[in-house]
């Protein structure tokens, strides 16, 4: 008997759900001047993130599937822009900037080869 696959089998949304949990816990440092703005962006589009994962993994129709995959790489280059920002605040230090960072990179090489895959469909 052959298991059936899910969005939780994807190695892009366990990649994502690590990033959701590090973004929690990098989060928690940052100011209270901060909380409702540059914390609040950044979370968000984390959550939208994995949100747009799992649209992606349910969409059958390939141009639907590909417009979903490119607000998953939107999303990540607004999180990167979010991130240099705290970094360059000073609300992040340089450890946890490129462990971010990896993170996001990791996710944005295995969205480029999800979305190749569907071009190919």
């Amino acid at each position: 008997m052959s298991k059936t696959k899910t969005a939780e089998d994807l190695m892009i949304y366990k990649q994502f759900l690590q990033l959701i949990y590090y973004t929690e816990d990098i989060c928690k440092k940052y100011p209270k001047s901060e909380k409702l703005c540059l914390v609040t962006n950044i979370k968000n589009a984390t959550y939208d993130g994995i949100k747009y994962v799992l649209d992606a993994y349910k969409e059958y129709d390939k141009k639907e599937k590909l417009s979903y995959l490119n607000k998953i790489d939107s999303n990540l280059k607004y999180l990167k822009i979010l991130i240099r920002v705290s970094y360059h605040s000073k609300y992040i230090n340089n450890k946890n900037y490129i462990a971010w960072s990896k993170k996001i990179t990791n996710l944005s090489n295995l969205l480029g080869g999800w979305y190749k895959a569907c071009q190919k469909l």
